[in-house]
């Protein structure tokens, strides 16, 4: 399930250019990772709206701070295809009971970093990027355990990628550090994450 083979490279998706949209990607990697699976329902997660925006914002500030549209265009395609990859795991029945419980855990470490993000960005002065940046680390690791026995070490790697670079104090500084290259994106990223978790979904 989990080759890549006949996937273009990543620098096959232009990310030259200037136009960058979350919902195309994710639905490019949906056809190349999951073909025929009837997967609309996984990638509908990815492709609402208030996701969509979220991940756009992320590539805009990943771009600011990588000084490259490649890397970030990047690290938001790996964020797609793992997403994609365990969804398609947890509807396919896939997982064993002790891996469920660690599914478990991971919606609860993430909904902990979610809402932590947003407090931080709500609440002057509360900012700490070492509890920002442990909370995705134990969600990074949390996941590693969840595939360990379903996906390669090609999909492991993209598991560090998306969490070392979204983890990176030097990023989260950055990003919450109140100027005007980062303020818009922060503020869109909350809002979503904020209408997720109202939703249930985070």
């Amino acid at each position: 399930m989990d080759s890549d083979s006949g996937e273009q490279s990543d620098g096959d998706l232009s990310p030259g250019h200037e136009s960058f949209n979350s919902r195309s990607l994710t639905l490019q990697a949906q056809k190349k990772i999951l073909s025929k699976m009837a997967t609309l329902a996984v990638a509908n997660l990815l492709t609402d709206d208030t996701s969509s925006e979220i991940l756009d914002e992320l590539y805009k500030a990943s771009r600011e701070f990588t000084k490259s549209k490649k890397e970030a265009h990047k690290v938001i395609k790996d964020v797609i295809k793992i997403a994609l990859k365990i969804g398609i795991l947890y509807r396919n029945h896939q997982f064993s009971t002790e891996e469920l419980d660690t599914v478990e855990r991971f919606k609860k470490k993430l909904n902990q970093a979610a809402m932590t993000a947003v407090s931080f960005y709500e609440v002057e002065f509360t900012f700490d990027r070492g509890i920002l940046s442990q909370l995705l680390l134990e969600c990074r690791d949390l996941l590693h355990t969840l595939v360990e026995q379903h996906l390669s070490v090609r999909s492991h790697a993209r598991i560090d990628h998306v969490f070392n670079h979204f983890a990176h104090g030097e990023f989260l500084s950055e990003l919450y550090g109140g100027a005007e290259e980062y303020a818009p994106s922060l503020r869109k990223i909350c809002n979503g994450i904020n209408k997720l978790l109202d939703e249930g979904t985070l």
